[in-house]
């Protein structure tokens, strides 16, 4: 016999179609719910990506653009025209005065200036200074974060120090390292060339 519309499902039909409709919602939320995880993840790893590669480039024009000219500190104390700290258990890791700071507003100053890297809250920062000598540092910029530590090497005539304070050997190295630790375990190694651009202006 065939069955009328009119008579309608049976209620195992009908709970059969709804454990379907629940089956197909929860798996469309879990889709959800990783896609938007897996978006998270990406966005933080690329922006992690990005501030390493600011410090970085960051590094590579402010080492590169080195000046051998010493600074004096607020209180009117000589300040070696390169400091290189080991690690980061020193404030400041790295010191020096650099050339070729652009002046986009015209503004009446200098185009030097002295910039520290500092380890501080677990990451590395930059400070500068709106002159060079006696001057209070402006604001801390952060350069990269989740930072275990960071060991600086320098590197002049072959041979590598763990501090630099241009003493006996030179005024400057002549490259520097870089190695980090994240706080997930994940190391970095760079190297920098220091003065850079001095060297290609005295041999051009």
């Amino acid at each position: 016999m065939r069955r009328s519309a009119e008579h309608g499902f049976t209620l195992i039909e009908v709970m059969i179609s709804l454990f379907i409709f629940g089956l197909l919602a929860a798996a469309g939320v879990g889709l959800l719910s990783f896609s938007v995880r897996a978006q998270t993840a990406t966005a933080a790893k690329l922006d992690d990506v990005a501030a390493f590669n600011r410090l970085t480039s960051s590094l590579t024009a402010d080492l590169a653009q080195a000046l051998p000219r010493r600074a004096r500190g607020e209180g009117g104390e000589i300040q070696p025209a390169f400091f290189g700290a080991a690690g980061s258990g020193t404030a400041p890791m790295l010191r020096l005065v650099r050339g070729g700071w652009s002046n986009l507003d015209e503004a009446p100053r200098a185009s030097v200036q002295k910039v520290d890297y500092i380890f501080v809250d677990g990451g590395i920062a930059r400070v500068a200074y709106p002159m060079v000598d006696g001057a209070a540092p402006l604001p801390t910029t952060p350069m990269l974060t989740h930072v275990r530590s960071a060991t600086f090497r320098y590197r002049y005539n072959g041979a590598w120090s763990d501090h630099w304070d241009g003493g006996s050997v030179a005024v400057m190295p002549q490259a520097m390292e870089l190695r980090l630790v994240r706080d997930n375990g994940t190391e970095f190694r760079a190297l920098f060339l220091v003065g850079a651009d001095q060297m290609n202006h005295a041999t051009g």
